[in-house]
């Protein structure tokens, strides 16, 4: 598993990536589990996550409605397959809008220019 932690910050709300290899829907929930021991990321706004498996994506938004889509396009765009990534976000108490999605797509972007191949 790779985090990377305070990546972005907009209007008090922060967020992390992290990622790892995820061949099954059990696989994902595992790989949430595990994430959310840490007491940070336990209390989240949401832990949005999507991966890519050979019969097609499997995605949770986590109440950031539309966020695993975006995950799930940039993992097609990539051909990343049977590989988990989480977007979470710490809300800070402003609504950022339209704006929630272009810093999930610049946290999945760090996380493939970033990740261990």
């Amino acid at each position: 598993m790779q985090i990377f932690d305070g990546i972005i910050s907009d209007r008090g709300s922060k967020y992390a990536v992290s990622g790892g290899e995820c061949r099954s829907s059990d696989e994902a929930r595992a790989f949430i589990e595990s994430l959310c021991r840490k007491k940070k990321f336990a209390r989240a706004t949401h832990n949005t996550w999507a991966f890519v498996k050979d019969s097609g994506p499997v995605k949770n938004d986590d109440g950031e409605s539309g966020a695993g889509m975006v995950i799930v396009r940039m993992l097609d765009r990539e051909g990343l397959r049977n590989h988990i990534i989480v977007v979470t976000r710490w809300y800070g108490g402003k609504h950022l809008g339209g704006d929630r999605f272009r810093h999930v797509q610049n946290a999945v972007r760090y996380y493939l220019d970033n990740r261990s191949k």
